[in-house]
């Protein structure tokens, strides 16, 4: 389990994590949500004692990161595909590691078959693409078969097959009772993955809930009907005390109610439906409306009346002042 209690960070007037208290469970996927400039990557380094917190604690199983004696058999994390050594072959990279935590040389050829990397176990990792580091970082967090681990973006740079590999391997791990804290910026999947949501803005916690109950509560969920007797329908529906709005081409709207009711009901005075769909919000949706007054960045089109970006150095110069968080990471290339 890790925990969290009053974790702050201040960068000199600027709050990165303001006073953040959350726990990630055991035994299942739990997904770190939040926009551009929310403190993510911020926490996670903090877990690790990569960066120091101005207040508050982390705590892994209890204890500091830097109390745990060879710490890569407690947790597993893979924060920056790039910081292996890119002199050194993938083999080599992972037995450095194994050997200052007393870990089995037999692990590192365990993790690189578990990753698909045994065919280069020998080549420089200087010479993978994206994905194949993010391979090799994967295995890196499974070395010591730890019970904890952290993925920051785990599916950047996966072509469709490494994606449906590490979703599988994450539900896996959480099923024999490991600790699962992953963070991405792909909504469609992370809800296919998470089981669980801690969601940040600004530093602050907004939500600690499960995948279900944060896109309930964060979008409109509704019932879709059509039918070639709509006035007939409507009448109804009216008379049993259901709102129905009519939302053009023919079909209507209802909220606060099941479609097996509905159902029923039009089929008990013989009305013909040709559409009884329940419509429930994207993952993506509900975390748009939630975190839409705690994005830092925001992008304007022509039509908002933003003026168009000038072309040039001097547009990129200015772009990258204020976005000095970005990173090449962002733009992948496939496996």
């Amino acid at each position: 389990m890790i925990e969290l209690d009053g974790l702050t960070k201040r960068f000199g007037n600027k709050v990165a994590v303001d006073h953040l208290s959350c726990r990630v469970r055991p035994g299942m996927v739990t997904g770190f949500l939040g926009p551009n400039g929310a403190g993510k990557s911020t926490t996670m380094r903090m877990m690790l004692d990569l960066d120091n917190p101005t207040s508050g604690t982390v705590r892994i199983d209890g204890r500091h990161y830097r109390d745990l004696q060879e710490p890569l058999k407690h947790i597993g994390a893979l924060l920056d595909a790039k910081s292996m050594h890119g002199g050194r072959s993938a083999y080599n990279n992972l037995l450095c590691l194994a050997q200052s935590n007393s870990i089995p040389a037999s692990r590192v050829s365990h993790v690189l078959d578990t990753v698909g990397l045994s065919a280069v176990a020998k080549k420089k990792s200087k010479g993978f693409s994206l994905g194949m580091g993010q391979r090799l970082g994967i295995a890196a967090a499974l070395l010591g078969d730890p019970e904890i681990l952290m993925f920051d973006e785990p599916v950047n740079g996966l072509d469709p097959e490494g994606i449906h590999w590490i979703r599988n391997l994450m539900k896996t791990l959480a099923a024999e009772g490991r600790t699962i804290f992953v963070s991405s910026h792909l909504m469609s999947e992370m809800a296919l993955t998470a089981d669980h949501l801690i969601v940040i803005g600004q530093g602050k916690l907004l939500a600690d809930t499960s995948m279900a109950d944060f896109i309930h509560k964060n979008s409109r969920s509704f019932v879709r009907m059509r039918s070639p007797e709509q006035e007939r329908l409507r009448d109804l529906l009216h008379a049993e005390g259901v709102v129905a709005v009519e939302a053009g081409n023919g079909t209507l709207e209802i909220d606060g109610e099941e479609p097996e009711r509905l159902g029923e009901l039009a089929g008990r005075h013989g009305i013909v439906l040709h559409e009884l769909s329940a419509q429930r919000a994207s993952l993506e949706e509900a975390f748009m409306q939630m975190t839409a007054g705690s994005v830092e960045y925001h992008a304007h089109s022509d039509r908002d009346g933003a003026p168009p970006p000038q072309a040039g150095p001097q547009w990129g110069e200015q772009w990258n002042q204020q976005r000095p968080g970005d990173t090449a990471g962002d733009r992948t290339t496939g496996v």
